[in-house]
């Protein structure tokens, strides 16, 4: 991923797909499920780093098993 995109606040579908390591098929399923907020530059989507930040902070947590 570019740093400059980072540094204007917001990610093109496939810079996200880039930073959070996911497929278009999985970023799409995300947005049509109402969890992760796409906006609309011209033509273009974009995920502001805040709604990219919340979408990844709201993923589930692992529960580790403690060792016996």
């Amino acid at each position: 991923m570019r740093s400059e995109s980072v540094s204007r606040g917001a990610l093109t579908v496939d810079e996200f797909c880039a930073w959070a390591s996911i497929g278009r098929s999985k970023f799409y399923n995300e947005v049509n499920a109402g969890r992760l907020l796409v906006r609309k530059l011209g033509r273009k989507s974009v995920v502001t780093m805040t709604d990219a930040q919340a979408w990844l902070d709201s993923l589930p947590v692992l529960e580790t098993r403690e060792a016996a």
